[in-house]
């Protein structure tokens, strides 16, 4: 056990979790594979326990170990927990077990980091709700974890995934009426169009109405087979992806597109074709638009930068597939003005992921719609569950704009692109950085991206003088956007980090 005057950064101990996670051991039973789980229990004080499945005894899951076994005495309020798997749900264990995620409720675990998801149908995202409902902040593992987890539990995640497919017991949410076939529709409901370039787009060799593709639509759940017809018959799903005319069944499937030209005219556009073929008739319409929708009169008074288009349809595209379709009448939104671009995505985050996640670039992967993920994902538009943090966070070095700008109004996750820095001091709702000039704006920027950088580092990757990076910091320092990281300031560790822009939105950093 290692003792610290303060915690660290929750990546640490996420690599601690994951290390752990690979010394559990497998149960002798024949019926299923055993999943591979690691745990570790963070106290305020920055000290830490750590616990594996099976390393007290047979079967034992890691958070019970770690809780009830290692830690029964003591005061677990206020602790973080970090677990390679989501915690069990209530009413997957027989009584009188209870589960691990009611253990962590019962101990006032203030917050918990899970790795990947439990896809058995007795926990399915259960274990996550219950932590929620009663006030737990849920955080996901950074995505450079994933992988590593879910490989060390490759077997376990077939079988459950099996299992879940099998389950007839499971919950129905709101969003399960797309899953389910859509009333009314049958094969002649979707586009020949669509299917095709979904073919060609995933590198399939077949054709649109040959029974290997339709028996392969069946397997993704994008088709039902009717006995009494002996007839394939379209899910909701289906009819968003492929569907002749989607709206038909789904009107709020639609995006409203809108330019602002800058000199009292403007165009509207609605797109409303199958949603695989939604990204090329955006990426069309804004190589007309995006041109014209610089405002020349102020040109030389303000460089207005053009836009990268593959940005705004990786935007488009996220927001296709992370929508809320039970938001009947909500459609997306795109709006295109001299200064700024701006989506809006129906519906609030969904869980784990947060606002303030999205805010701070540390959004890790999780999908609301995963048969409209899996699809783009296998036409390469899209990094499955990805939510686009990687390309929203190149913006600045790689085409020198400011970054954008996430938020929710209510109804919709709102992502501002500004094409100038003004834009950003106008809309990003930071407090104080009103009062920074463009150039520390731009080193706020980076820093943020960054989380942790020296004085040294800061004035290196701008090509500055040590005396003007040390003027920026201190700027930034006073007017509450930036803080270090605990060290001495005499220290050759001591840092620098943005306020409240830790991992999944935790605070990180101290004032100075």
């Amino acid at each position: 056990m290692a003792k610290e005057n303060t915690r660290k950064d929750p990546k640490e101990y996420m690599r601690i979790a994951v290390d752990v996670m690979k010394k559990s051991i497998e149960e002798r039973k024949n019926n299923k594979p055993s999943p591979y789980v690691g745990a570790v229990l963070v106290f305020p004080d920055g000290s830490y326990d750590t616990a594996y499945r099976g390393e007290l005894r047979e079967g034992d899951h890691a958070e019970y170990t770690l809780l009830d076994k290692k830690n029964r005495n003591r005061k677990l309020s206020d602790c973080w927990l970090f677990a390679t798997l989501e915690p069990c749900a209530p009413g997957a264990r027989n009584a009188p077990k209870i589960s691990c995620s009611e253990r962590i409720v019962n101990a006032r675990i203030s917050e918990v980091w899970f790795g990947i998801e439990d896809k058995n149908p007795t926990v399915d995202h259960g274990g996550i709700n219950h932590m929620e409902e009663y006030g737990i902040k849920v955080h996901q593992f950074a995505p450079e974890f994933h992988k590593e987890i879910e490989d060390a539990n490759k077997e376990f995640m077939k079988w459950a995934n099996i299992k879940n497919n099998e389950a007839k017991i499971k919950k129905e949410n709101p969003q399960d009426y797309l899953d389910k076939q859509a009333s009314e529709t049958n094969l002649s409901s979707l586009s020949t169009t669509a299917l095709q370039k979904f073919i060609t787009e995933s590198k399939r060799n077949y054709n649109h109405d040959s029974d290997e593709f339709l028996q392969e639509l069946k397997e993704m759940e994008l088709l039902e087979f009717d006995k009494s017809s002996n007839s394939y018959l379209p899910t909701g799903n289906a009819i968003l992806l492929f569907g002749k005319n989607p709206r038909n069944k789904f009107p709020q499937a639609a995006i409203k597109a809108k330019v602002n030209y800058g000199n009292g005219e403007t165009g509207t556009e609605t797109f409303s074709d199958a949603l695989v073929l939604v990204p090329d008739e955006v990426d069309n319409w804004l190589k007309k638009v995006l041109p014209a929708s610089i405002d020349r009169s102020n040109f030389k008074a303000k460089q207005i930068t053009s836009f990268p288009i593959p940005v705004i349809r990786e935007a488009i595209i996220n927001a296709i597939a992370h929508r809320d379709y039970t938001k009947e009448g909500a459609k997306i939104q795109l709006d295109v003005f001299p200064d700024r671009i701006i989506v809006k995505s129906p519906g609030k985050p969904v869980l784990p992921i947060t606002i303030e996640a999205l805010k701070n670039f540390t959004a890790t992967s999780y999908s609301r719609n995963k048969k409209l993920t899996f699809i783009f994902n296998e036409m390469e538009y899209m990094e499955e569950s990805s939510l686009g943090m990687d390309t929203f966070k190149s913006l600045r070095e790689k085409y020198e704009l400011p970054l954008p700008i996430i938020d929710y109004d209510g109804s919709n996750v709102v992502v501002t692109f500004p094409r100038t820095i003004d834009v950003v001091r106008e809309v990003s709702g930071i407090v104080g950085i009103e009062e920074l000039n463009d150039e520390e704006i731009k080193g706020y920027e980076w820093i943020k991206l960054e989380r942790e950088v020296s004085a040294r580092q800061y004035a290196t990757h701008f090509d500055y003088g040590y005396k003007k990076a040390q003027r920026h910091l201190a700027k930034m320092t006073k007017v509450g956007l930036i803080g270090d990281n605990g060290e001495a300031k005499t220290s050759p560790n001591y840092k620098y980090v943005p306020i409240d822009s830790g991992e999944d939105g935790h605070k990180h950093g101290h004032s100075v």
